[in-house]
């Protein structure tokens, strides 16, 4: 684990460049505890002023946009700049092919053109607080794993129907540093979302899959939407009557030239990191984890890529599912080469070992968290042996072909209808909620992929996953076709009514339980299912094992350095991370410069690649130098490194300057520091943003939407006096309004 410098002594050294404390993805409610550092670095905010319970703070212009990643406000009319990668479903689902607004773009130069995306949805934190004291209520050091669990889920459970008694508020407790601590987080959910604005994919997803998570990039990494209200401010499903959204608060938008060593904060709502992973699972990462999702997952975009490229509609289609299958398998990719790299299993052992030395000379601490440590190493020797079971069961069965959770979806009707005493209004209820999603799942479902998907994942799981730890239908499967999984993937999808919008639709007219209780592909679910929670029995003593040992481990460390100010390891709830505009030096003798230019655009462009096509418009923009007031000396800057803390759920977070105004986007890590959800390395690990001077160059430039520009509070710092007297100096930026 790299060690955090505490604040003392960080402010004491703050001159010195490589000391900064950019490691952490900070609870704004505690941010107070940072201030200070901040403060040196360069934050001219308060504590208050970025996160209140009271007041209007920058916490009231961040959301969780959708289901997995962050958005902010930029307009008092609830205008919402966010990634065009966490857009691409929304953007994609309202597409056509005659309409294809991830090839074209898609402006709305009036709030009437903007159109609304069915089930999206945005989510404000109205609050949070430690419950930790109410999570524990009747927890003890000797109950069981079990036993802790049950007691704790039992406490949360009515801490939140408390907190969402009287109101409409979505409401979730959740464990911080391993189960030691709990905290509450409110949210107010907006369901009248619309597309305002996006680029093309090539420009927002320019550099496709080859630049992801790389350096230099030059994606222009935006989409726009709009929060709608009933006519008195609160949340509402689409309606015509509805209004914009009148935010606590907004962000303005500073277009000023970034400078290196300049301040930088992001407020966002980071996925998941493992910063407190002990050796024995860095291993475990690397030898069973990472390479068992590369391996299925290289399968699956194989398939998919194949009739992608051979059919436009199709590439269409599967736009959202290609994208989301290769995020991750690149990144496991990429972790894997840098935990090696970066020796992190080692590093974690000397912590370990640190540990061991401090509980060995301290006998009251010993009792305690003595069995920290071999409790982990037990678990992993355990876990070990299913993780190649258990990845295979998400990535080839769960997440594997659409028929398998398709069919899965009418299991409850099966049970209904096989039930004497089902009312036949329910099972009604049940017909037409099933009816209304056949449109939904056929609308992007292609059965020559899926089928071929079907065939590969079985072959793959038959020949990978340990025998005793497989359904022994699969075995039978395996006989009954003589090997051959093309022919047991014709038989299910030629046989199974789920693999046809027709079939479906004509069995809904007159369902019975025993046509979907034999159905192949539900059957085959069914013996993959049992096989996995058979699995997931023998697993739990070691997995509980892994949470004790971790959960102790963790309380352990903290004990041991008291002064030390920890951050706990991210759960998509808000954090707050700064650090400043960086370069950094990848390898021997190269060297990465922290701003890319629209020249490096043309410089990539490859008009026989679809990753790296330049629209004709840009070309000429370029040609022309037309960048407006979004130019600085002669130039265009695309995107721009900072040293913060992110990882995913980050994506679209706002990076903002020392006063709180929005510069860019967050949008991706660097490669070279993939290992950074376990270890983070303060001279690899960047943060890749794309300009707020790009993006908005692209919407009035490129769009031409001069009415999302005047939406906008846009200011620029006045140049610095060539001279200062020394009893004059000036201790904030003055801002002019940029329009």
């Amino acid at each position: 684990m790299k060690k955090v410098i505490i604040v003392s002594f960080a402010m004491m050294l703050g001159f010195l460049p490589r000391l900064r404390a950019d490691e952490g993805m900070w609870i704004p409610a505690l941010i107070s505890k940072n201030i200070a550092i901040m403060q040196k670095m360069g934050c001219q905010l308060t504590a208050e002023e970025i996160y209140s319970n009271t007041d209007p703070s920058i916490k009231d212009a961040i959301i969780i946009f959708g289901g997995g990643c962050t958005g902010e406000i930029v307009s008092p009319d609830g205008l919402i700049f966010t990634n065009h990668h966490c857009g691409f479903g929304s953007i994609q689902k309202v597409s056509t092919t005659e309409h294809d607004y991830l090839k074209d773009g898609f402006w709305a130069y009036s709030k009437d053109k903007e159109i609304p995306i069915e089930g999206l949805t945005v989510k404000f934190l109205v609050y949070m607080k430690d419950v930790t004291d109410a999570a524990l209520t009747g927890v003890t050091d000797d109950m069981t794993e079990e036993v802790r669990a049950k007691t704790i889920n039992d406490n949360v459970d009515k801490i939140e129907k408390e907190a969402s008694k009287d109101n409409d508020y979505k409401v979730v407790v959740k464990p911080i540093f391993g189960g030691n601590q709990y905290y509450i987080y409110v949210y107010n959910v907006y369901k009248d979302i619309r597309l305002v604005g996006t680029p093309p994919s090539a420009i927002g997803k320019f550099g496709g899959d080859t630049d992801n998570w790389m350096w230099p990039r030059h994606t222009g990494d935006f989409s726009i939407f709009r929060v709608y209200t009933a006519p008195d401010g609160t949340p509402a499903e689409y309606s015509e009557d509805n209004v914009p959204m009148k935010p606590k608060h907004y962000l303005p938008i500073n277009i000023s030239p970034k400078k290196k060593g300049e301040f930088t904060m992001i407020m966002g709502n980071p996925g998941g990191t493992d910063r407190f992973l002990s050796s024995w699972g860095v291993e475990n990462a690397i030898d069973y984890y990472n390479p068992s999702i590369v391996k299925v997952r290289d399968m699956k975009l194989k398939l998919m890529k194949e009739q992608m490229d051979a059919d436009p509609k199709i590439r269409l289609q599967y736009a959202t599912k290609y994208a989301h299958t290769a995020n991750y398998w690149k990144y496991y990719i990429g972790q894997t080469k840098a935990l090696k790299r970066l020796k992190v299993k080692a590093e974690k052992e000397q912590l370990e070992a640190e540990f061991s030395n401090w509980i060995n000379h301290n006998p009251n601490e010993k009792l305690k968290y003595g069995e920290a440590l071999p409790d982990l190493k037990a678990a992993y020797v355990g876990i070990n042996k299913y993780t190649v079971a258990k990845v295979y069961f998400y990535e080839a069965i769960y997440r594997g072909p659409e028929i398998f959770k398709y069919a899965f979806g009418f299991k409850h009707l099966a049970e209904q209808l096989g039930d004497k005493e089902a009312k036949q209004e329910n099972i009604n209820a049940t017909i037409e909620r099933l009816k209304t999603g056949v449109n939904e799942h056929f609308k992007d479902y292609n059965l020559t992929i899926d089928r071929n998907t079907f065939a590969a994942m079985m072959e793959m799981y038959y020949n990978d996953v340990p025998k005793d730890q497989q359904p022994e239908y699969l075995e039978k499967m395996h006989k009954k076709f003589k090997g051959d999984w093309k022919k047991y993937a014709d038989y299910v999808y030629e046989k199974s009514i789920f693999a046809n919008a027709d079939k479906v639709a004509k069995f809904l007219e007159k369902p019975k339980a025993k046509v979907i209780e034999k159905d192949p592909a539900l059957v085959a679910w069914n013996e993959f299912y049992a096989s996995y929670r058979t699995l997931m029995e023998n697993e739990k003593p070691y997995s509980e094992q892994k949470a004790r040992g971790h959960r102790l481990f963790i309380a352990g460390i903290m004990k041991m350095n008291p002064d030390k100010n920890y951050a706990p390891d991210a759960n998509f709830t808000m954090r707050v991370t700064y650090g400043r505009v960086e370069d950094y030096y990848p390898a021997d003798a190269v060297h990465y410069d922290y701003t890319t230019h629209l020249f490096g655009v043309m410089q990539k462009e490859d008009p026989n690649n679809p990753e790296f096509i330049v629209p004709d418009k840009l070309k000429e923009l370029y040609k022309t130098k037309d960048f407006g007031r979004w130019g600085e000396n002669g130039k265009l800057v695309t995107d721009f490194l900072s040293t913060n803390d992110i990882t995913g759920g980050n994506s679209g977070s706002p990076i903002m300057n020392g006063r709180g105004q929005l510069i860019g986007l967050a949008f991706d890590g660097n490669w070279e520091a993939m290992s950074g959800d376990i270890k983070f390395d303060p001279e690899l690990q960047r943060t890749i943003n794309v300009d707020i001077r790009y993006v908005l160059f692209i919407i009035d430039k490129y769009a031409g939407a001069e009415n999302l520009i005047n939406e906008l509070t846009i200011v620029k710092d006045k140049p610095a006096p060539v001279e200062t007297p020394a009893n004059e100096k000036t201790t904030e930026p003055v801002t002019e309004p940029a329009h």
